[in-house]
């Protein structure tokens, strides 16, 4: 992994197409290493998640490769690597899956609902209202608790359309985005364990996922992802 997190730091500061090419030898090395490592993810997700063996790395890894065509930002590659592992429906999938992110310096395991669209929002909100003992418990829990914090949730301001608003627990609901993500650090990737740690942290995370995959599950006509410009 020491070798994919330097590269990627030389991506950062040599985002243009001339430097890519020149390193693509490099890329392709730490494609195939990542390809492996997502393997091993799947295996070691598979053992609570058992769908998961019928995914592949392919099903799994995003492209470094960023659609600019609607962005400011133009620099043409990402600097970071995205496995999303989604047992249910894969990447265009509304169920929540279980997110690896490596980037020098922000390196995370993440899960929950990503902005799901309004409709299925308003289904996540009035099942955390009408079930919020379970939602605290789960969120409460102490391997949860002391591993996962809230992640880019951007909250309303006020409460949520359809809500009381003197609700004790109105912050529950206000966010846009339910996920929650467990930091890592650069070292932790160059770890021997590293597999066998974030297969911990999938395991904490499942009954979060679950929380939200039930619901979805009661609503089939809503699981399928629209493209989110973010």
């Amino acid at each position: 992994m020491n070798n994919t997190i330097k590269f990627l730091k030389q991506l950062a500061a040599n985002n243009n197409r001339e430097w890519f090419n020149e390193h693509k030898d490099e890329y392709l090395k730490v494609r195939a290493y990542i390809e492996n490592f997502t393997q091993l993810l799947i295996n070691e997700l598979a053992e609570i998640e058992p769908t998961a063996a019928y995914l592949t790395p392919g099903d799994c890894l995003y492209r470094i490769y960023r659609d600019t065509r609607f962005s400011a930002d133009k620099t043409p590659y990402k600097n970071h690597i995205g496995i999303y592992i989604n047992p249910r429906g894969g990447k265009k999938s509304e169920y929540c899956g279980y997110y690896v992110h490596i980037e020098p310096g922000e390196c995370l395991v993440a899960g929950g609902a990503w902005f799901p669209e309004s409709p299925l929002l308003k289904i996540y909100r009035a099942e955390i209202y009408n079930n919020v003992e379970e939602y605290l418990e789960i969120i409460n829990n102490t391997e949860f608790a002391d591993s996962f914090k809230p992640y880019w949730q951007e909250p309303l301001k006020t409460a949520p359309k359809g809500f009381p608003k003197d609700w004790e627990y109105m912050d529950l609901i206000k966010p846009k985005s339910f996920v929650f993500a467990a930091p890592l650090s650069d070292k932790d990737f160059s770890s021997k364990d590293i597999v066998k740690k974030i297969g911990n942290l999938f395991r904490i995370l499942k009954p979060y996922d679950d929380f939200f995959n039930f619901t979805l599950e009661q609503h089939p006509e809503l699981a399928v992802r629209t493209p989110k410009r973010r």
